[in-house]
């Protein structure tokens, strides 16, 4: 527990650890910039990807937050999957984000997702542990400026989501999301 001064009081906030998983440009990295209270939207065309893993402290919501933010390149998922008791410790809160707009990843995206939950599966401690699937870039004007993606494509990736986590007894939700909405997440079911 941390420490956190208040205006009138001082309370103890227990400090909540969430993991952002995902491929590479899924948008993990702009998901926490909003969640930070970013929204000069110019200022995420120039995010950078992130190399191995990037932690950082703050404090939104009346909560206070440890976010590990996971590189998605090769590379580093390959070492995130070998040493996942070394991330997954303490942690509160899974978030996977796939990027609804890169179709030709999805079975990429997938796989990665169930060997994440199977490493979850299998570790006991974590049976209470949330997961939240980001399906992240489900922008307003998804419809008008991509028309290739359809309905029945996202309830498709959504179907193969739930039959990956479906046997697992773990509690997820699965949320469209996009930062054009100053961060929105809508549950879907």
């Amino acid at each position: 527990m941390k420490k956190i001064n208040t205006s009138k009081e001082e309370n103890l906030i227990p400090q909540k650890k969430i993991l952002f998983i995902g491929l590479d440009d899924s948008g993990k990295t702009s998901i926490i910039q909003s969640l930070k209270g970013k929204k000069n939207l110019p200022a995420f065309k120039n995010t950078s990807p992130t190399k191995g893993r990037n932690i950082e402290d703050f404090r939104a919501f009346d909560s206070e937050f440890n976010i590990w933010d996971l590189g998605g390149q090769e590379m580093y998922r390959e070492k995130y999957l070998k040493d996942f008791d070394e991330y997954i410790h303490r942690c509160n809160k899974v978030i996977y984000v796939i990027d609804v707009q890169n179709t030709k990843r999805y079975n990429l995206a997938l796989d990665y997702f169930e060997k994440v939950i199977n490493l979850i599966k299998n570790n006991g401690d974590l049976k209470n542990i949330e997961i939240s699937i980001f399906l992240h870039k489900s922008d307003p004007d998804l419809k008008e400026s991509r028309p290739d993606i359809s309905k029945e494509m996202i309830n498709d990736l959504k179907e193969k989501i739930k039959d990956i986590i479906k046997d697992t007894n773990l509690f997820y939700q699965i949320f469209k999301t996009s930062i054009y909405a100053i961060f929105e997440k809508i549950i879907v079911d």
